[in-house]
């Protein structure tokens, strides 16, 4: 399908227009996170490698902006309202213009927690367009009540937000935005590591972000299809980049290697699954087995206790209706 290139001005028209609640807008001595300009308009905001938690305020997955000539883009926005904020505040720090777009990768709380704020990014004027995967509307929407109610129950009243706008832009296969001066190029991926995630490549500097699909440290989760989620890393080691932002951990150097860890632990984890299965082991034995792999397989990977548990338990499901 030939991508489509969608202009600021056009998507004004369809922009999601919603009341922002109380204490969202970032006020001008908001503290800003920190970033790092990785060429010319485009910043990359590091996250803690840590769980989504009240720890940081929730911001544990990587951020970033790129300015145009017209307007700004923003690249996911945070797991909460004060990240959210602090997020606009580095913006703001580099560029007085409009954000016309926030993109989100993919629909967990890390993420998009943060989009409320951005409703009134451009003060009297008009908001960004949301944008996302296709299936990005109805997957948030089915999640955002058990996101909001975990903010409600474990985060500070500052990092609340009361709803999660949805995308009102869905990307089906390729999209094109101009923001003046330079194109981001949105690639809507099937299911892998969730069941929409979504890339975004700036042609001007060769960044291309990834989202969740690539790990670097932080153990890989799986919220999608393992075999889906292998087949897409396949294809992503030939997209044309300068640099890969991955959902969390470290800028990496494009090529097979930046690949080669996340692809591991996912073939290791179908292999093991799948060995289970053929001895006719129940979910929770194989739990049991497998939940608690050697020191030396899981080195180089953080948070594993969290989430190692999770992906067999998920890759099992997967897998076992595949048998």
């Amino acid at each position: 399908m030939r991508a489509g290139r969608v202009g600021w001005r056009a998507c004004l028209l369809i922009a999601w227009v919603g009341a922002l609640g109380a204490g969202l807008t970032a006020r001008a001595d908001e503290p800003a996170l920190a970033s790092e300009s990785l060429a010319p308009g485009v910043f990359h905001v590091p996250g803690h490698q840590a769980v989504w938690a009240p720890e940081f305020h929730g911001q544990v997955a990587n951020l970033g902006f790129v300015v145009g000539s017209r307007c700004i883009a923003v690249i996911d926005s945070g797991g909460s309202a004060t990240v959210g904020r602090a997020l606009l505040a580095t913006v703001r720090q580099q560029s007085a213009l409009p954000v016309c777009y926030l993109v989100n990768t993919h629909p967990h709380p890390d993420h998009v927690m943060g989009n409320l704020v951005f409703s009134e990014a451009n003060g009297a004027g008009a908001p960004p367009v949301f944008v996302g995967h296709a299936r990005l509307r109805a997957s948030l929407a089915a999640r955002a009540p058990f996101y909001l109610n975990a903010l409600r129950r474990d985060f500070e009243a500052a990092d609340r937000t009361p709803s999660v706008p949805l995308p009102t832009l869905a990307v089906t296969d390729r999209l094109e935005l101009d923001l003046g001066g330079r194109v981001l190029e949105l690639r809507a991926w099937p299911t892998a590591h969730t069941d929409s995630d979504l890339t975004v490549l700036d042609r001007t500097s060769g960044t291309l972000w990834l989202g969740d699909l690539l790990f670097a440290g932080h153990l890989p989760v799986l919220d999608g299809n393992l075999k889906g989620w292998l087949a897409v890393l396949q294809s992503l080691k030939r997209e044309p980049a300068q640099r890969l932002v991955p959902g969390h951990g470290p800028v990496l150097v494009p090529g097979p290697a930046a690949f080669e860890a996340t692809e591991r632990y996912l073939t290791q984890l179908q292999l093991d699954v799948s060995a289970a299965l053929d001895e006719g082991l129940s979910l929770s034995e194989t739990v049991a087995r497998l939940g608690e792999p050697p020191e030396s397989r899981m080195a180089g990977w953080l948070l594993v206790d969290a989430f190692h548990r999770r992906n067999v338990t998920t890759a099992y499901a997967e897998l076992e209706w595949a048998k």
